[in-house]
């Protein structure tokens, strides 16, 4: 799937806006806890982004940041509480951009379900024929919980 380069996003209020320069790495859902939590929804969508590619544009000093006992560091919006993205606690540019933050086509599309067991009683996952793993999707970045090798 091609994407038109840069991927920009912002906050809900717009007050920070960023840019991807590399096409989208894998996406998926997350169900764990926190991230129904952090949302007020079922699941959270991230996508990894290519080391290097991301830049905040615009609002910096909106961003504020939340680290938690495990996993990756959450950033969002001060001023509107939109979610951004996330990244590893020792190395910022190990990072995934919240789906929902971009402007337009992201260019990828969710290609599994992680965290399984944790998954919201309320809202049955879907039918949809992604693998789904309770845990960590084997091979990617998880922004929550034990950090696995991408």
């Amino acid at each position: 799937m091609a994407v038109e380069l840069p991927i920009t996003g912002a906050c809900l209020c717009g007050g920070v806006r960023f840019e991807i320069s590399e096409p989208l790495g894998p996406a998926g859902y997350c169900h764990c806890t926190r991230c129904q939590r952090r949302t007020g929804t079922a699941a959270s969508v991230s996508a990894q982004v290519a080391r290097g590619s991301f830049r905040i544009v615009a609002g910096r000093e909106l961003v504020r940041r939340w680290t938690p006992p495990q996993g990756f560091v959450k950033a969002f919006c001060g001023a509107c509480g939109g979610a951004l993205f996330s990244h590893h606690p020792e190395d910022p540019d190990r990072l995934s951009v919240r789906l929902g933050a971009v402007d337009g086509d992201p260019g990828v599309r969710p290609s599994f379900h992680q965290r399984v067991e944790t998954a919201a009683v309320w809202e049955p996952l879907p039918d949809d024929g992604l693998p789904r793993f309770e845990g960590p999707a084997p091979g990617i970045a998880s922004a929550d919980g034990p950090q696995i090798a991408p």
